[in-house]
């Protein structure tokens, strides 16, 4: 066949160029052999060489030869026709420009080209798939191999690495495309099958598996851009949309690689591809989520950069409002990953401020929504949603819903005012209006009704009428109800019936009957007066006087007003509601501030930063509560993990350190009002938390100079200041003072000057502060490296030291209330800093003693009865704390400053001893680091032991100044009576358990005395700061403390829920440090977990997660937790009790804890006396996570509780637990649970007794298999073989030596018998007693 004269078809399969389909079309003459294609081939290359592109006219049979034996030829034969086949191809594209542009070119030659252009592609892009095929073929073969010497083996089966040959084809068949082609063609229309031909190549290579991996990015480029080429010059998109549909459809492991490209044609090209979006529509409904995620995705993008807009048409509001209630409804997916996508669009439509207000509320509740989902990543995107929600807010930049509301109720007031307004006006509305406004719909129903034969008959309301004006307003009160049928049928009938009345005998008869009617109707409802102007305005015109004129012609006021009344009305409801919207945003903002505000203790690190990012935000916009948070986010300055603590750091560095103002002063003036809002009640721990931040930005120099010295000037009044300023930038300084300590070193005369000088009243609050700032210039969290380094101390001379003492001494006397935390702020200032403190705090005693004894002999001598002087009781309190506070630092002065001290002073004389020594000879050195280790551990115990004999046998005795108040302490403790004052008896009981830290003999004598009080007293704040002390003696002698254990334990059922608050802390930390056993009575600690107060809970739920992590605490404790929570007498609901049991049971995840509780929960069946006791012990069964190992265990003891699934609830748990047991069982454990299921069903609807017919009925009809599983599970034995049921009482727990005689049962371990740690306790009085015979002796060591 002449090349000229045919056509090439491209074919859909090879196989149909074999055959001839119609007139003229190319086939192959024939398939060459193997051993031929070498010399075809040379063949073909010499063509080219004199004919160019066209060669492949006469040998494209070579061509197709070659990819028939594709998989047998040799690889170097396959590379040479790669890259001739891309020579060709890369030769015809240069010369088409020409050819194109020629205008002589003609068909013939036309048509040539346009064969060998088809021939060239379709034969390259067939070899590129040959390829492409192999190589994925080789990737699989590749994955039992290994990873190494893959490239070697591409290269081996294909003679180079084809990877890197996709790339440059795909560019070239790019460099085609946009080429003027069409011209080639008839009608200069490209045929769709050579489009799909060269595109259909790039759908199959995203098919590929490793098209995602990062080394075939450039691939996955080209295959965009060749698709883009496509997509703009020749419309290709809609058949695309509809083939990857059904290559979907059918095979989904191209999904990824589909969704991705999708996503970044939706990011270039986005409104070409809203012309498919009717079939990727589908993709919403299958169950590839990656697809999803992808239209989603493209959705988003023709958002952002099509429907964007306040400009568009009506038609693309409806297609944008689609698109994001569509985004909106699969916020809902089923699928976590689909949530997190559809918040991260959301993202970046509000970041592009792209979402319409209509969808603002939507969208702030579905991200409210999402925060309390489970995954972390949906948390983690609805919280930045929620955050971009706040800095791209339309609203205000202050976002408060207290300021907010009192403008919407106002502006909401003044829009009903405006439209009570304009309903009266309507109500006044001109006739004539209102006629016009009705006369289209009359004129229509009075045109149907004239066509109708009259049947109606005359009502009898007309006929009994007596006057015409009755009927005249019938008429008119229907037209006004826009009853219009009614008010015709009336009016024809008042027309013969008052011929002769007014209006109905005006009526001109030559005028068609239409126009009569419409015209009385007229006359009716608007009046004569109206009519007879509208029929004859001239007459009406003259008939008026000289000085009145037409109202028409005249300015109407109310015409020209009524436009702006509407358009007033209008911008006042728009004002409303935008408020409204700013109000309703507000609330949800605050709604959600309260649950992040939640999740700012999660585990999760990444969610942690989330939050305090979010609440950084909410802070700088204004929202009130976001201070809560941006104090609650500062304890995580402590945290482990750098991520959280440097974005605690850069949170209060981004709110605190970059204020706005004109000037470096107006900035510092700003940052310390701002910090001074954040001091205002705070607590200690939150002044800990802010040193520890401001000591990092202090050392960093991070605070401008401005900063330190404005402070200075607020703390010496050199600048006008309120007292709570000032306080505040004493308390500043002393923060900053943390990070270095020369700013308050430098002027701690002037500082002393501020709060310690002596003036009336005194402020004991900012005297209170400056000690705090001084104190932060010590070194004692700052242990110096340097042993031998000196701490630093001033001399007792100090001018501090002396207004302390005097400001002490002087407020002593008087009944301030600032002044005991003063004091006690300025005891332990003095034992920090001060050279022989025990002297300075011993003057302060004896200056106040001395005064309370003048006191009393006032007293005495000015009453009556001197035999009964009476003290005021604040002197008697203040006196007491005193001494408390003293004893107290005393002690840690001993243990701390004089400890360290001593080590320092050994440390000095063995350097000395070292230098003055000489070297011993033949000691290796070894032996010599040895000796001097085991010297100082014995010199630290020598040190240690003297603080300890000191404290023991010194402090307490009678030469020291506080022994003296000893008995006085203890005369105030054992007289409630006497001494009733609530401060007093607070004070007191401190105290004793300060002076019981210092001694374990004193310690030892006093516990009766202070459990007491403990437990009767019946002052809350009393028994709180006892629990306090009591878990301090209990760290400091704990073989003291533990025989009371129980006591600690009951003040969780404290009636006051301060008490039990401070007891939930206090067990928790002695517990979690072990200073404690944990006992049985930890079950009071559990029934926290339902406390209402949400702090108290949140503190039971800290304590058994840290107890879980301190190995199998929680599992050792469940059954006496159980057994205790279950009892009747506890009186716990059982709602409560599945709740407690719900949260401790999802602490069990191992296995064998598992077997080994259901063995215990069954065991405990046999002791559970009522049906609320079975409830709840298969309620706990239900929840625990099963195993085919626990249901062997179950098996074993199914006589523990068979008796007891005759009880509804019962059996339901037990079947709850089967149908866990089948979800994921293996075939070979189904058995075991029909047979258990069996069982369950014999027993709830027969008794016990219908295991042994079940068994009988088992092992006749199956012998084999019975005796099989009786060796893997053995039966259990009835306890009708135990006891008879008239001696059942309590059955004993099963051993070995209790069966019967059963000769064929397999051996099994000795079950151990089970015993809880707090059986033998369980019985104690909980109590304190008074008499000695009672106090508890036995001293048990922890281990």
């Amino acid at each position: 066949m002449t090349p000229k004269l045919y056509d090439f078809h491209l074919p859909l399969t090879p196989e149909e160029l074999l055959k001839s389909g119609v007139v003229n079309q190319y086939v192959v003459q024939e398939v060459l052999s193997i051993r031929n294609l070498p010399s075809q081939f040379r063949a073909f290359q010499t063509a080219f060489r004199a004919q160019g592109p066209l060669a492949i006219l006469e040998h494209f049979d070579t061509v197709y030869s070659i990819l028939h034996h594709f998989r047998s030829i040799d690889p170097g034969l396959k590379e040479d026709i790669l890259e001739f086949l891309i020579k060709v191809l890369s030769r015809h594209s240069q010369e088409l420009p020409a050819i194109l542009d020629n205008a002589t070119l003609n068909v013939s030659d036309r048509s040539a080209h346009l064969n060998a252009l088809k021939m060239n592609c379709y034969a390259l892009i067939r070899l590129l798939e040959s390829f492409e095929t192999m190589t994925s073929q080789t990737s699989l073969m590749d994955l039992g191999l290994g990873g190494k010497g893959k490239k070697a083996r591409a290269r081996a089966a294909h003679g180079f690495d084809w990877e890197e040959e996709r790339q440059p084809i795909l560019q070239l068949l790019t460099q085609l495309f946009q080429l003027d082609i069409r011209h080639l063609w008839k009608h200069s229309v490209v045929e769709e099958e050579f489009v799909s031909l060269v595109t259909g190549c790039c759908y199959r290579l995203l098919e590929n598996p490793t098209i995602s991996h990062q080394k075939n990015c450039p691939t996955r480029e080209a295959i965009a851009r060749l698709l883009g080429v496509a997509l703009t010059c020749y419309n290709h998109m809609l058949k695309t949309g509809q083939k990857c549909l059904q290559k979907l459809s059918r095979d989904t492991s191209g999904a990824k690689s589909f969704a991705a490209f999708l996503t970044e044609l939706a990011e270039h090209i986005p409104a070409i591809l809203m012309s498919i979006m009717c079939i990727l529509l589908d993709h919403l409904d299958g169950e590839s989520y990656m697809m999803r995620n992808a239209v989603l995705a493209a959705m988003a993008e023709m958002v952002l950069q099509v429907l964007n807009g306040d400009q568009l048409e009506e038609a693309a509001q409806d297609t944008r409002d689609q698109f994001l209630d569509t985004l909106q409804a699969h916020g809902h997916d089923v699928n976590s990953f689909v949530w997190s996508r559809v918040l991260q669009l959301f993202t970046r439509i509000v970041q592009q401020k792209a979402l319409p207000l209509t969808h603002f509320q939507a969208v702030v509740t579905l991200a409210v929504g999402c925060l309390a989902d489970k995954s972390v990543l949906v948390c983690k995107n609805a919280i930045q949603l929620l955050a971009s929600f706040l800095a791209n807010n339309p609203f205000s930049c202050k976002l408060s819903d207290t300021d907010l509301a009192g403008p919407l109720q106002k502006e909401t007031q003044k829009l009903e005012e405006m439209r009570a307004k304009r309903q009266t006006a309507a109500a006044l509305l001109d006739p004539e209006e209102e006629w016009e406004a009705m006369l289209p719909e009359l004129k229509s129903t009075l045109q149907q009704l004239l066509k109708l034969p009259q049947e109606e008959e005359v009502p009898e309301k007309i006929a009994i009428t007596e006057t015409t004006e009755a009927v005249i307003g019938c008429i008119h009160q229907l037209l006004a109800k826009a009853s219009y049928k009614q008010a015709i049928i009336l009016t024809q009938e008042a027309t013969g019936h008052f011929q002769e009345s007014e209006p109905f005998s005006h009526m001109d008869p030559e005028e068609p009957e239409e126009t009569r009617f419409l015209n009385l109707l007229g006359t009716i409802f608007k009046g004569p007066a109206a009519s007879s102007q509208e029929k004859n305005p001239q007459g009406s015109a003259e008939n008026m006087g000289p000085g009145q004129t037409d109202g028409k012609d005249q300015p109407n006021v109310s015409e020209h007003e009524r436009p702006r009344g509407k358009d007033e009305l209008v911008k006042q409801e728009m004002l409303v509601q935008y408020l409204q919207d700013a109000y309703s945003f507000s609330l949800k903002i605050t709604e959600a501030i309260g649950i992040i505000s939640k999740m700012m203790y999660e585990n999760t690190t990444t969610v942690v930063q989330e939050v305090i990012e979010f609440f950084v935000m909410a802070f700088q916009f204004g929202v009130p509560q976001a201070l809560f948070g941006v104090r609650r986010m500062l304890p995580f300055i402590w945290s482990k993990e750098p991520g959280v603590r440097e974005a605690v750091l850069n949170a209060y560095r981004q709110l605190y350190l970059n204020p706005k103002g004109d000037s470096a002063r107006a900035q510092a003036q700003a940052l310390i009002q701002n910090l001074s809002l954040l001091l205002v009640d705070a607590s200690l721990g939150t002044i800990q938390c802010l040193e520890e931040i401001f000591c990092e930005f202090v050392q960093k120099d991070e605070l401008k100079p401005a900063v330190t010295q404005l402070l200075w000037e607020w703390a010496t009044e050199k600048v006008p200041c309120s007292p709570l300023e000032r306080c505040s930038s004493v308390i500043l300084l002393g923060i900053m003072a943390r990070g270095k300590p020369e700013i308050v070193g430098s002027n701690l005369d002037t500082l002393v000057s501020i709060g310690l000088d002596e003036k009336f009243p005194q402020d004991y609050r900012l005297a209170q502060q400056v000690c705090h700032a001084i104190a932060n210039i010590s070194d004692r969290r700052k242990p110096s490296l340097n042993k031998c380094h000196p701490p630093f101390r001033l001399p007792q001379e100090h001018r501090l030291f002396k207004r302390l003492q005097e400001m002490v001494t002087k407020g002593f006397g008087h009944p301030d209330p600032l002044w005991i935390p003063f004091k006690e702020v300025a005891v332990t200032l003095i034992y920090q800093l001060a050279e022989g403190p025990e002297g300075i705090c011993a003057q302060i005693l004896q200056g106040c003693a001395k005064q309370a004894l003048e006191k009393l002999e006032e007293k005495s001598t000015s009453q009556k009865d001197p035999k009964t002087p009476m003290l005021p009781a604040f002197l008697l309190m203040n006196l007491l704390s005193l001494a408390g506070d003293v004893v107290l630092q005393q002690l840690i002065h001993l243990e701390q400053a004089v400890s360290r001290e001593l080590c320092r002073r050994r440390v000095l004389w063995e350097e000395q001893e070292h230098k003055t020594k000489e070297p011993k000879e033949n000691v290796s050195t070894e032996t010599t680091m040895e000796e001097d280790g085991l010297v100082g551990a014995t010199a630290d115990y020598t040190e240690a032991e003297l603080i300890r004999s000191i404290c023991e046998m010194e402090l307490l005795d009678g030469k020291q100044i506080l022994a003296a108040f000893v008995p006085l302490l203890l005369k105030v403790c054992n007289n409630p009576g006497l001494y009733s004052n609530p401060e007093l008896c607070a004070a007191a009981s401190l105290a004793l358990g300060k002076f019981c830290m210092i001694s374990a003999t004193f310690c030892d004598s006093q516990l009766r005395l202070l459990f007491t009080m403990l437990e009767k007293s019946s002052l809350p704040i009393l028994r709180s700061n006892i629990m306090i002390a009591t878990g301090d003696l209990a760290i400091r002698f704990p073989n003291l403390v533990d025989p009371w254990t129980p006591h600690l334990y009951a003040r969780l059922r404290d009636p006051a829920q301060q008490v039990w608050k401070t007891a939930g802390l206090v067990m928790t930390h002695l517990i979690l440090k072990d200073m404690v056993k944990v006992k049985g009575q930890v079950s009071e600690m559990a029934v926290l977990l339902i406390d209402p107060v949400p702090q108290i809970a949140a503190l039971a739920k800290n304590f058994f997660n840290e107890l879980s992590h301190k190995g199998n605490a929680i599992y050792n404790l469940l059954p006496d937790i159980i057994s205790r929570l279950s009892d009747l007498e506890g009186g716990m609901e059982e709602e409560p009790f599945h709740t407690i049991m719900k949260h401790l049971l999802s602490y069990i995840t191992k296995d064998k804890q598992t077997e080994s509780l259901v063995e215990k929960l069954c065991q405990q069946f046999r002791r559970a006396r009522t049906e609320r006791q079975y409830r709840d012990l298969d309620y706990c069964v239900s929840q625990l996570p099963f195993t085919e190992q626990g249901l062997h265990k179950m098996l074993d003891n199914f006589d523990c509780f068979g008796d007891k699934l005759s009880d509804e609830a019962t059996f339901n748990a037990f079947l709850s637990v089967v149908s866990k047991l089948r979800h994921g069982a293996k075939p070979e454990g189904k058995a075991i649970i029909d047979e258990f299921e069996q069982k369950l069903r014999a027993c709830h609807t027969r008794g016990l007794d219908a295991i042994d017919e079940l068994e009988i009925g088992q092992g006749s009809s199956q012998k084999t298999p019975s005796a099989k599983k009786q060796s893997a599970v053995p039966r259990p034995q009835h306890l009708a073989s135990a006891a008879p049921d008239n001696d059942y009482v309590t059955p004993e727990p099963r051993c070995t030596t209790c069966r019967q005689p059963n000769t064929q049962q397999r051996t099994t371990k000795k079950k151990p018998r089970i015993v809880f740690s707090s059986d033998e306790s369980s019985e104690e009085e909980l109590s304190a007693e008074m008499t000695e015979d009672e106090t508890p002796k036995k001293n048990t060591l922890i281990r």
